[in-house]
């Protein structure tokens, strides 16, 4: 899919594409709003240098991460991560949208997008998981609409933004239905 454009069923006007430094504008809508970042690991950006910095030695060599584009402008960002050694038959979806577009159904169909791809681009992958903050009903909702089943809540598992957290973990597995 490098390079390439991905486009979706019903949104044909949703596609995936690599996040690029010339995506810095558009990419700082999001990355800098606190709503977005709410259930993040990472903090509101607050400048464009720490952006293109991100998007230069995180995104570009990272071995898949995407921008959400609606109409080719990049709204939000979608990326798998593996994991190695005993645990390289799984990767972790992650993603980011701009608020405005929350509730639209695109998240939904950028991470049906992921689900119906990425299990052929790495055949080794047999599981793909999302840990999901336990107060982001928007997020589980995704995850559910795009056929991810929930596995259960991982209590006090993580500390972020100056607490401990539980998280939903969900899962795809490359055997399972896909829309």
């Amino acid at each position: 899919m490098e390079g390439s454009s991905c486009k979706a069923d019903s949104f044909s006007n949703v596609s995936l594409r690599p996040l690029d430094v010339s995506d810095i504008d558009d990419f700082m809508v999001w990355a800098t709003d606190e709503k977005v970042t709410r259930f993040c690991t990472w903090e509101p950006y607050t400048n464009k240098e720490d952006g293109i910095k991100f998007i230069t030695h995180y995104v570009i060599p990272h071995p898949w991460f995407r921008a959400i584009c609606l109409d080719s402008k990049p709204i939000g960002s979608i990326s798998v991560t593996p994991n190695s050694g005993n645990f390289r038959c799984r990767g972790e979806l992650g993603y980011a949208l701009a608020w405005k577009y929350w509730g639209k159904g695109i998240m939904t169909q950028a991470v049906k997008i992921v689900a119906n791809t990425i299990f052929s681009e790495w055949p080794h992958l047999e599981r793909l998981e999302a840990l999901v903050d336990i107060e982001n009903m928007g997020s589980q909702r995704v995850l559910e609409k795009a056929g991810f089943n929930r596995e259960g809540t991982l209590r006090k598992y993580i500390f972020l933004k100056g607490r401990c957290r539980d998280l939903a973990i969900f899962s795809l597995l490359s055997t399972d239905p896909k829309e």
